[in-house]
């Protein structure tokens, strides 16, 4: 069985590995409430305790050594089995149903991560997750048909209060080997005209001056970008990963920049400590990708 060995502090390690993945001393600080300098003293005392030198600083940041390299795989899982036995038996115990209602891109990018590890941790909850458009969403909150949602901001209804969770610029997207942003009137794939991204994107199209049309209507994120991927037209969404085959547009290729959004977590009018504890749990989700991702 794995053990952390006797002199080395999981505080360490976990220092270690937030630094080693987020390529920052002041990123790492931040994510576990210390100061920089505090944090660089850990790693001072790691590298004494094990006699051999983990970090350096490079020309993209601060990078492992071959000995870091080696340690970062199995502090992960050290870290793991620690967090594991730790929440065993110091989480107080929860069970019962959660909704949860999300955008389908956000569930694929995001929730399986979060999923894994709040099943591990909460054995005895069971999550009913719904993928639906965040204007559904919304009608299902306010009808306690789901118990808490993720949303794409602006969607909300006046008086929920959502806690905001990531936010990004959205971004054009089209085919690598076609130029649909060049027809005119430029075809676009998108959302029903309540959503926020759709409501964004025509905004953006007649400030600038540029004719469209909507050629393509999906409720989901995959079914706006097949149409972008044969060349039909062009889309919009996250920055990150894309299919092959599909591009970001920018400027250089003649489009508008695009307003930032965020996402943000709301409860329905019933919580209690299922909903609770999977909403920290959703928290903590995205504030660790914040970290690793900057």
């Amino acid at each position: 069985m794995l053990a952390i060995p006797p002199g080395i502090d999981p505080d360490l390690l976990r220092s270690f590995v937030l630094i080693a993945e987020g390529g920052s001393f002041t990123r790492a600080a931040s994510a576990v409430g210390r100061t920089q300098s505090a944090v660089s003293m850990q790693i001072r005392r790691l590298e004494e305790t094990l006699g051999q030198p983990l970090l350096l600083r490079g020309p993209r940041g601060v990078e492992t050594t071959p000995h870091g390299a080696w340690l970062l795989d199995r502090a992960k899982r050290l870290l793991a089995m620690h967090d594991e036995i730790f929440a065993s038996f110091r989480t107080p115990a929860v069970s019962g149903t959660v909704r949860l209602g999300t955008p389908d891109d956000y569930a694929l990018r995001w929730l399986p991560g979060i999923l894994a590890r709040f099943a591990e941790v909460h054995p005895a909850v069971e999550v009913e997750v719904t993928c639906a458009p965040s204007s559904e969403l919304v009608d299902r909150l306010e009808n306690d048909e789901i118990d808490l949602t993720l949303l794409s901001a602006g969607n909300e209804r006046p008086g929920m209060v959502g806690q905001p969770l990531w936010r990004a610029g959205l971004r054009w997207i089209g085919s690598v080997a076609h130029a649909a942003h060049r027809r005119a009137p430029m075809p676009l794939a998108t959302a029903q005209p309540r959503c926020v991204w759709h409501r964004a994107a025509v905004r953006a199209l007649d400030e600038a001056g540029i004719a469209w049309r909507v050629a393509y209507t999906s409720t989901s994120q995959a079914g706006t970008l097949a149409p972008a991927l044969a060349g039909l037209a062009v889309t919009i969404g996250l920055p990150g990963p894309l299919p092959a085959g599909l591009r970001f547009l920018g400027p250089e290729d003649g489009m508008p920049p695009l307003p930032d959004f965020s996402i943000i977590l709301i409860s329905g009018a019933v919580g209690g400590p299922v909903v609770e504890t999977l909403s920290e749990a959703i928290r903590a989700g995205f504030a660790e990708a914040a970290v690793t991702q900057a």
